[in-house]
């Protein structure tokens, strides 16, 4: 029966308009299943279908891309079925895979298809690469700080309704709105199946999943696979492009700051103003990326993922998508910089306090939760094997020396903000977690936190990075010292109540 919305023949012609290109030399043909989806998606949602048009996926099948040398290879699974080896990856081949293992699944059309394609799918053909994610802090990162009672206060405290009543100054708890268009925009929010609605579409009635948490790209999601993590965040859908991955406007979407401020350090460094001012001659598409020949200036992917190549076909970095390989210390989010934890679920940790925190309030790190000196140094290395490829050693070693000053001087300043705080709650001027009270909404408790998820942060990135600009006026050394100063004249001028 036609269609109440479309007429028989509009519904033809959208077919007619709509049937996909056949495939051309050299590139792999569709499935079935996919060129049925594109009989209606094409019109449907042409941006889309643009999008994944233009990707590797849509010219590409597994067997070609088995197909290639070692270094020069995108997947890394050495076989998939047959169903999947000799065509393009289109919508079928990612929506309608796994069907049992996604409580999202629903009947469409002739297929069962779910909408959240989650890491389990992507590791068809990716598994080291999923592998390796779910090993990495990103994949974990809704847990971390929806499980860690100490961070879910303070977004709370950030993300509450502030009302003035009766004289004062009161809160209403944030709404899940609020916290999925806040935190968790980035964390990842926890996506689950609500129900299924039938809806009347221009083809007919259609079932769908109804899903709560949704939309959501971020990089620690809780799909409805149970399976952690999103792709999308750096290999943006539905082109899932290795050249957006490695562009820093990607990783700007989470790490601008000023609590991660990676991409305005980023811009001000000598890498960031090379690669604005000549990335149009760069090759962001070449597997194995080569110093030199395709890129003159790191960006984030560089350092932090990339597969690094010399001319000759030398290994100068391995491919990674566990993002702290490369990592010895880390640098943001907590109140000191320290070793990367063993244990990517951070929320576990506890301190002698009791709080969940990898170090003490006072600085002290939680030693057996934390990675060791000998692997601390082998990341180190790692690291510095990515900047040999434009830098001479001298040049290298004074950089990082001046990186680990910095972390000293940054985290003794935490220190002092830490030890006033801690004044302020034997005074009186302030209520803290010994008196029942939250850690994060008093004014002294508020310049603490910035002291160290604002101030020492950027410091660290700026000397990091070489963004030194940064790390001084903008967000770092003169608010930090501004701010210990402000600390200790606002502790002064209080009275004990």
């Amino acid at each position: 029966m036609p269609s109440p919305l479309f007429p028989a023949s509009t519904i033809l012609a959208l077919v007619i308009l709509a049937t996909p290109a056949r495939a051309q030399d050299g590139e792999a043909a569709l499935s079935e299943a996919s060129e049925a989806c594109l009989l209606c998606h094409e019109s449907l949602h042409p941006g889309i279908v643009a999008d994944w048009r233009r990707s590797r996926h849509a010219r590409t099948s597994v067997a070609q891309a088995l197909d290639k040398g070692e270094l020069e290879r995108r997947v890394s699974a050495p076989s998939v079925s047959e169903e999947l080896l000799e065509v393009a990856v289109g919508c079928a081949e990612c929506h309608t895979l796994l069907p049992g293992e996604h409580p999202d699944t629903v009947t469409h059309g002739d297929a069962q298809m779910h909408v959240v394609v989650t890491p389990r799918d992507c590791a068809v053909c990716h598994p080291a690469e999923a592998q390796e994610y779910q090993q990495n802090i990103m994949s974990q990162a809704h847990d971390n700080l929806v499980r860690n009672d100490l961070f879910q206060d303070l977004a709370h405290q950030i993300n509450a309704v502030q009302l003035w009543q009766d004289g004062q100054l009161a809160t209403q708890p944030p709404h899940a709105t609020t916290d999925e268009d806040s935190c968790l925009a980035c964390h990842g929010t926890e996506v689950k199946v609500v129900r299924e609605e039938s809806r009347s579409t221009g083809l007919g009635e259609m079932t769908f999943a109804v899903l709560s948490g949704w939309p959501n790209q971020g990089v620690g999601r809780v799909n409805p696979d149970s399976s952690r993590g999103s792709c999308s965040p750096c290999h943006a859908r539905h082109a899932f492009s290795i050249e957006v991955a490695r562009k820093p406007y990607t990783c700007a979407q989470c790490h601008k700051g000023p609590d991660v401020p990676a991409y305005p350090v980023f811009q001000v460094s000598k890498h960031g103003n090379i690669q604005a001012s000549s990335d149009h001659t760069w090759d962001y598409e070449a597997v194995p990326w080569q110093p030199g020949q395709h890129f003159n200036a790191p960006t984030c992917a560089t350092c932090h993922a990339s597969l690094l190549a010399s001319a000759d076909g030398m290994v100068l970095a391995p491919r990674t998508h566990r993002m702290n390989d490369r990592l010895f210390t880390r640098l943001f989010g907590l109140p000191y910089a320290h070793a990367h934890p063993r244990d990517p679920s951070t929320h576990t940790i506890r301190n002698a306090a009791g709080l969940p925190l990898p170090v003490e309030l006072t600085g002290e790190p939680v030693a057996d939760a934390l990675i060791d000196a000998e692997e601390q140094a082998m990341r180190k290395r790692a690291m510095q094997a990515v900047c040999r490829s434009c830098h001479s050693s001298s040049w290298i070693e004074g950089h990082f020396d001046r990186l680990d000053h910095t972390i000293g001087t940054t985290n003794e300043m935490t220190l002092a903000a830490t030890q006033l705080l801690l004044q302020a709650w034997e005074r009186g001027a302030a209520d803290g977690p010994q008196a029942g009270d939250s850690l994060f909404d008093d004014t002294l408790e508020r310049m603490w936190v910035e002291q160290w998820l604002f101030y020492a942060n950027s410091t660290r990135f700026a000397s990091a990075m070489a963004g030194t600009d940064y790390g001084v006026f903008a967000n770092g050394r003169f608010l930090l010292a501004s701010n210990l100063r402000a600390m200790a004249t606002l502790l002064e001028l209080s009275r004990v109540r």
